[in-house]
């Protein structure tokens, strides 16, 4: 997550760069813009109160850049331009945005920004060091505002990242300067966290359950509410979470009501689709995803069926445009290539999983957020099971943000491809109502009320 960080949803993204590079295939596209490049010094990191009221926050990257964000959902990519000069550029685009960055000295904490002088914000921080599940020891902090009054404090669960969520995350800083507490813990295998990363939901659901075990004992009389927010990968584990420990509200933000074979196929047909092939290419691209799920679920041993359909089809012209969370990668390598290759890569994830019996478990309000464009996670059949579990009574509020891919960002279109610009207005204000009442009943920008 950014919600956090965005991440591919599945380890797939994993396994195929590192097969690609092997095979000599063209690696797949990653969901990330590159923001490597010369940055302002880290202790410039934090959030800061501007002299209107408001907030910037100035946060890393996971590959080592620095960027800003404002309520509202505008964010830059912040580098040192010639002469020490800070130059900002818009979104993900690389390009000028005429945003105007200066920092005072590290020990002054000051920014000026946009025309406006800022003060970094100070809170209440507690390091902690909690056992995740097979005593597995995980890094974990507790960031609270200022004071002694109760607060809203929320469980930041991972997406699929492998980086360190207490290094990267912006909500640790963010929402205690909304008067929100946040429990952020280094997943396992990541970080200041002890053992092996995997995407074994279960394993990462007692994890989460486990963080927000310790999130309360010490937050004590200050945790008004405890809850669970986390995106993408996470919308799978955090439901689960929610079956092992008591919480009072889930914000769930572009993660799917499906399972993770369903979004490789989802993102197959979508991406067959918008390259022109009809609804015959269609139905026998469903059947390949069937085919390469197979090989997934079987731990890349079971190729039978997607051999046959290669020898059938594999010579037309839309087996090439096959793409997808892995079908694309597994259909176009040499069988020998996938099975040497895909155990070395293989993160234990819970292919199988089906989340709908979890859902229908969890007793807390939820709020699911949806990008209305989402490649990684095409949000359809989503929206259709959501409505229906609202439908059954189930607490459940549905925010769908139009024109937003993966992460909630808005787009621009440049020769095909999707440059992103910045977050929705409206998406961290409908996250922080929520978290502070358990209702999202304002209006968020351009987002659409599918539930209730």
């Amino acid at each position: 997550m950014q919600t956090t960080s965005i991440s591919a949803p599945l380890s797939m993204r994993r396994i195929a760069a590192g097969a690609a590079l092997a095979l000599g295939l063209a690696a797949p596209l990653s969901a990330h813009t590159a923001e490597g490049a010369a940055s302002p010094d880290p202790c410039h990191v934090g959030v800061y109160r501007l002299a209107s009221g408001g907030w910037v926050d100035v946060g890393t990257t996971s590959d080592g850049g620095m960027r800003w964000r404002l309520p509202d959902g505008r964010t830059g990519l912040l580098r040192v331009a010639a002469e020490g000069k800070i130059e900002s550029t818009r979104g993900w685009t690389g390009a000028p945005d005429g945003t105007q960055v200066s920092f005072g000295a590290c020990e002054e904490g000051r920014i000026a920004f946009a025309g406006e002088t800022g003060a970094k914000q100070a809170f209440e921080v507690v390091e902690t060091t909690f056992e995740g599940a097979g005593g597995i020891k995980l890094a974990g902090r507790l960031v609270l505002p200022k004071g002694s009054g109760p607060v809203p404090v929320s469980v930041m669960v991972h997406g699929s990242e492998d980086y360190s969520a207490r290094a990267h995350y912006f909500e640790p800083r963010v929402w205690p300067a909304e008067g929100v507490g946040v429990f952020v813990y280094d997943k396992r295998g990541a970080g200041g966290s002890e053992g092996k990363y995997t995407q074994d939901f279960r394993v990462l659901a007692e994890d989460a359950a486990a963080a927000a075990r310790e999130a309360r004992r010490l937050a004590g009389a200050r945790a008004a509410r405890l809850g669970f927010d986390g995106g993408s990968q996470a919308g799978w584990i955090v439901p689960l979470a929610a079956t092992k420990v008591e919480v009072d509200y889930l914000v769930i933000r572009y993660g799917l009501a499906e399972g993770p074979l369903a979004e490789d196929r989802g993102e197959t047909l979508r991406r067959l689709k918008d390259k022109g092939w009809g609804p015959d290419v269609l139905a026998k691209a469903a059947k390949v995803t069937d085919a390469t799920a197979k090989v997934m679920v079987s731990r890349f041993t079971d190729f039978s069926e997607l051999n046959a359909l290669r020898e059938h089809w594999g010579g037309e012209p839309w087996w090439q445009d096959l793409e997808g969370e892995f079908t694309g990668l597994i259909a176009k390598a040499p069988e020998a290539a996938v099975r040497a290759i895909g155990p070395q890569q293989d993160k234990g994830t819970t292919w199988e999983h089906d989340p709908m019996p979890v859902l229908r478990q969890v007793k807390a309000p939820i709020l699911w957020l949806i990008a209305g464009e989402d490649l990684e996670a095409p949000p359809e059949e989503t929206k259709a099971r959501l409505v229906g579990l609202a439908k059954e009574g189930r607490n459940i509020t549905v925010l769908e943000f139009p024109d937003t891919d993966h992460g909630i960002r808005e787009f621009e279109t440049d020769d095909g491809k999707r440059v992103y610009t910045r977050y929705a207005d409206g998406y961290y204000a409908a996250v922080l109502d929520f978290t502070r009442t358990g209702e999202a009943a304002g209006t968020y920008g351009a987002a659409r009320r599918l539930t209730p």
